[in-house]
């Protein structure tokens, strides 16, 4: 049940003069918002400003061993976050990009620690997505083409679908909610990673397995072609 002493974010309706140009300047001023992605709800903040991440990672309860997600505004970002993508490993991205499905990649140098995991010889990476969903792919454009995000709920608790859901678990942590409605798929993306010549699914999401691991055989057989 929500707590009634909570205190609220900010919540604003994408409908309203600048809501998404003062979304957008929160982001590049360091603060951390929520919005609709095509999944669930996000909760972001600006590569440029590793306080902001921190900041998620202390309001979702999140263990400082899990890297947060980066969204981009559309693949040509991609250049920006990562660096030598597999040509297979791209061409799989776009397929489904915009859509729910996040990709490991190499990290380009730079980024903050709070984005990067680490592959199988113990290089950087980064897990990028592109949402399908025109209010976050228009914010993160305006916030500079990429910004860390995750889910907006308490780690281990269910994604927040709506707006109201996150204002009632995150209450006033938030520096601006932007209500865009129900996200309209309700599952997490589907996360996978390199694996050698095969790619290796690290979380089931809205994208099933055959689906991927079909996608996959097809464009790795066109490449060598």
């Amino acid at each position: 049940m929500p707590d009634p002493g909570r205190e609220r974010p900010t919540i604003m309706e994408p409908s309203a003069p600048l809501a998404i140009i003062w979304t957008a300047e929160q982001l590049r001023d360091g603060g951390v918002v929520s919005f609709p992605t095509d999944t669930v709800y996000g909760l972001a903040g600006s590569l440029a400003h590793p306080a902001a991440l921190d900041r998620i990672f202390a309001i979702k309860g999140r263990l400082d061993d899990k890297p947060l997600p980066v969204l981009l505004a559309s693949a040509v970002y991609l250049r920006d976050v990562a660096n030598n993508v597999a040509e297979p490993l791209r061409l799989l991205a776009e397929r489904f990009w915009p859509g729910p499905l996040t990709v490991v990649v190499p990290a380009r140098a730079g980024l903050p620690a709070e984005v990067l995991g680490r592959g199988e010889r113990g290089e950087a990476t980064v897990g990028v997505r592109v949402p399908d969903h025109f209010l976050a792919i228009d914010l993160i454009e305006r916030a500079g083409g990429a910004v860390a995000a995750t889910s907006a709920n308490r780690s281990g608790e269910p994604p927040a679908c709506t707006a109201a859901e996150v204002a009632a678990t995150l209450g006033g942590e938030v520096d601006i909610l932007l209500d865009g409605g129900r996200a309209p798929v309700g599952r997490p993306s589907t996360v996978i990673a390199p694996a050698g010549d095969e790619i290796r699914i690290l979380r089931e999401g809205a994208i099933d397995r055959a689906t991927l691991e079909a996608a996959w055989r097809e464009i790795v057989a066109e490449t060598r072609s």
